[in-house]
């Protein structure tokens, strides 16, 4: 099948209107903390407060998305003065005095837990960043480079974060480069830094060297520091869906980078070797967990069906059909997408539900705790809604031309 142009137009409305319409008001305003400052995300389906605990990645996966509806949608007021609660949350409480971030805090910022990686880091950047860019506010720019720069050490410097295991089998996983690429590309689409395109070059090369198997057509999510594959059941274990993101972030630099053919190359074969992995043939949608060698895998979720893979793999479809047309993207792109507003969307109450069973039923009806809220799926309609506005664009332009 392929996309017309008609559909696309549609598409691009669907997106735009879910975002807008659907998920953004079920979030906002009442998750901004009015009395604290910062946001409260933990709630129920009918957008219920079912904890008042605050998730640090949150805090700034939540100011991000704000400033971004700010500085690509409209500059609403609500959004900007939102986006500055969660910026002032995260300087007033979410800072450890070692400079590390914390995971997990209370209401009014007492800390609770601190996690070894470095993801709330990230996740504060790219919103300070996408904030400064918003409010103007060179301090907070500056802030974000020196945050910026400070997980760049964390990413390159072994042993400089406290190790989760021995020595006795070192790993390292896709998640650090990824995340570091995602970080760069915003800090490099807001504010700006001359570190970004040498380090996304780095983290690129890392991962098509290291976790892409094209012997076994595989991505791999953790390998030995040389990118061996770890045969036992934890280096087997793969997360489609994560692989999947990755791919994206690649063709998004491919995009970037005036179509770089290789670029778009390796994003499409990561798409294409983890679909293929990850995709339930039997009951559709994304695995969460399989097993590189189809051994049985140690986690008992591994066959459920989670909400962000699905927006990843969504993500991912529609950049590659967009930027190759082949229109084996395009029969992808309306399966994941047909399967997860059908699944996933709570039609009565808005947003999605985070968790399903193999079978699609809903396994329990949260829409927000510490790993998920305003990010993920407000992100996929975000950003799909951009690329077909600026594919269609494109598209107009080029038949005009041609007149």
């Amino acid at each position: 099948m392929s996309y017309s142009n008609t559909d696309l137009i549609q598409l691009k409305d669907f997106y735009q209107h879910q975002l807008l319409q659907d998920t953004v008001p079920f979030w906002f305003p009442q998750s901004i903390d009015t009395i604290h400052g910062g946001y409260l995300l933990m709630r129920d389906q009918n957008g219920n407060l079912i904890d008042d605990d605050k998730s640090v990645w949150f805090q700034g996966r939540t100011a991000w998305l704000l400033s971004t509806l700010y500085n690509t949608i409209e500059p609403k007021q609500e959004w900007l003065d939102g986006a500055k609660s969660g910026i002032d949350f995260i300087n007033q409480h979410c800072f450890d005095t070692d400079g590390r971030m914390f995971f997990h805090v209370t209401r009014n910022g007492n800390p609770i837990r601190k996690r070894r990686y470095y993801f709330s880091e990230t996740f504060a950047t790219i919103a300070m960043s996408a904030y400064a860019k918003a409010s103007g506010d060179e301090i907070i720019a500056e802030q974000a480079r020196h945050l910026f720069g400070e997980c760049i050490k964390y990413s390159s410097t072994p042993g400089l974060l406290e190790p989760k295991y021995t020595n006795e089998r070192p790993s390292k996983g896709i998640g650090s480069p990824m995340i570091m690429i995602n970080t760069a590309q915003q800090v490099r689409e807001t504010i700006g830094d001359p570190r970004c395109d040498e380090w996304i070059t780095k983290w690129i090369a890392e991962i098509e060297r290291d976790f892409v198997k094209n012997d076994i057509k595989c991505v791999m999510e953790q390998v030995a520091p040389n990118g061996d594959i770890i045969d036992h059941i934890d280096g087997r274990t793969l997360n489609p869906g994560h692989a999947i993101e990755g791919a994206w972030f690649i063709l998004h630099e491919a995009k970037y980078r005036n179509n770089d053919p290789h670029l778009i190359e390796l994003g499409c074969k990561m798409l294409d070797y983890m679909w293929e992995r990850g995709w339930d043939k039997e009951h559709g949608g994304i695995l969460y967990f399989c097993d590189v060698y189809g051994k049985p895998v140690q986690e008992y979720w591994q066959d459920m069906k989670f909400w962000w893979p699905h927006n990843e793999v969504i993500i991912a479809t529609l950049l590659a059909y967009t930027m190759t047309g082949n229109e084996k993207y395009a029969k992808w792109h309306k399966m994941i997408h047909d399967y997860a507003y059908s699944k996933f969307h709570d039609k009565e109450n808005g947003e999605w539900f985070g968790y399903l069973h193999r079978d699609g039923s809903v396994a329990q009806t949260a829409k927000g705790n510490l790993y998920k809220g305003p990010f993920h799926l407000p992100r996929q309609e975000w950003y799909c809604t951009q690329i077909l506005n600026e594919y269609l664009e494109k598209t107009v332009q080029h038949e005009n031309q041609s007149l």
